[in-house]
């Protein structure tokens, strides 16, 4: 946007042929503020753009196609629990159209919630300024007042891309907040816990069932959200492996059965005789999130473990015991449901096993 008018912004490695090229676009101009040459935004423009530099360069028009779904596989967020809140008179509320495009676009629930808590907590700051009159200064002042409140740099990641949602995809103004700068990311490395410390928290827990649902989360390096989700049918004791569907990114995998895990799993089934879900609530419906975290802390609390444990804390420890035990890092991105090897290669970074082939210099 170049004084409330949309513009195409043309940004390029220095190369004289496509210099040469952009000046035979018409009435082309120089941006000091983006620093990119512009020409007005029409089709006519779009269309000359793609004859003009075909075969010569690639061009990346994302902003132009914004509602190219994100996930198609993804099912439709439930808007219902976001329009039945009681909200006071004077809180302002996500725009109709902010919601229709994160259901367009198949966002999945936890990013639409994530996304409408963080964008209206932006709006409701400045409240008697009309959307479309907020600039870069009240951007930055809304995020310095997030710093100085000690708001993690993931957090402060998510409200700028809330932001940034509502300008560049539902209203259409790519690169409204070009000059917004981003925290760097954090790179924090994950509690692990040792073979001992899992084993105090399994014999720690109160039940069967409890046992049966931190032993899994453990063994098949389970997130909450996935074992939540488990069916009778996605355990296979012939083949020794459990089925997860739908996992994050919508993507099914298969990873380890335990053998010890299978005999309690048997002796739960037997007595609590689950009917679809393989840890169901009172009324047959999936076992809730807070009861399994609750679960964990008790047992950690229990087993006198003062890490602050929580359920992923079991998966990551999965990994790094794997690691340890001299498995594929690739096996792990698989079993793990990691799309990228990069994700997995953290726990290089908090397995032991090399660190007690060095032999430390206050002991030489």
């Amino acid at each position: 946007m170049i004084d409330q008018q949309k513009m195409i912004g043309l940004q390029f490695y220095p190369d004289k042929v496509i210099q040469a090229l952009i000046k035979e676009l018409p009435n082309p101009k120089w941006s000091n503020h983006f620093k990119m040459p512009y020409i007005i935004n029409n089709q006519k423009n779009i269309d000359l753009i793609f004859e003009k530099f075909r075969g010569v360069a690639w061009l990346n028009c994302n902003y132009f196609y914004s509602d190219k779904v994100i996930n198609r596989f993804n099912p439709i967020a439930n808007l219902q629990p976001l329009k039945n809140r009681k909200l006071t008179k004077t809180y302002r509320v996500c725009p109709e159209e902010y919601l229709q495009k994160l259901l367009l676009k198949r966002y999945s629930q936890n990013t639409v919630r994530s996304y409408v808590n963080a964008f209206e907590a932006f709006i409701n700051y400045y409240k008697n300024i009309e959307l479309l009159s907020i600039g870069e200064l009240e951007i930055r002042r809304y995020l310095r007042k997030l710093i100085t409140e000690k708001k993690s740099n993931s957090y402060i990641n998510l409200v700028i891309n809330s932001i940034k949602f509502y300008y560049e995809i539902v209203l259409n103004m790519p690169n409204r907040f070009y000059a917004i700068e981003r925290p760097r990311k954090q790179q924090k490395l994950p509690v692990v816990l040792c073979k001992e410390e899992i084993l105090l928290i399994i014999n720690n827990t109160n039940n069967l069932k409890h046992k049966c649902i931190v032993s899994l989360l453990y063994s098949a390096g389970l997130r909450r959200a996935e074992l939540l989700n488990l069916k009778i049918s996605d355990i296979d004791s012939k083949r020794m492996v459990i089925r997860v569907v739908h996992a994050k990114g919508n993507k099914d995998r298969y990873t380890l059965l335990s053998t010890n895990v299978l005999k309690d799993l048997r002796s739960y089934f037997k007595k609590y005789q689950p009917k679809h879900y393989l840890f169901e609530g009172p009324k047959g419906n999936p076992y809730s999130a807070s009861s399994v975290k609750a679960i964990i802390e008790k047992a950690a609390k229990k087993s006198k473990i003062t890490k602050r444990i929580t359920p992923h804390t079991l998966r990551h420890s999965f990994a790094t015991h794997l690691l340890e035990n001299g498995t594929d890092l690739r096996y792990i991105q698989s079993l793990l449901g990691h799309s990228s090897s990069k994700t997995t290669e953290i726990y290089t970074h908090v397995a032991t096993n090399t660190f007690r082939m060095i032999k430390n210099p206050l002991d030489l």
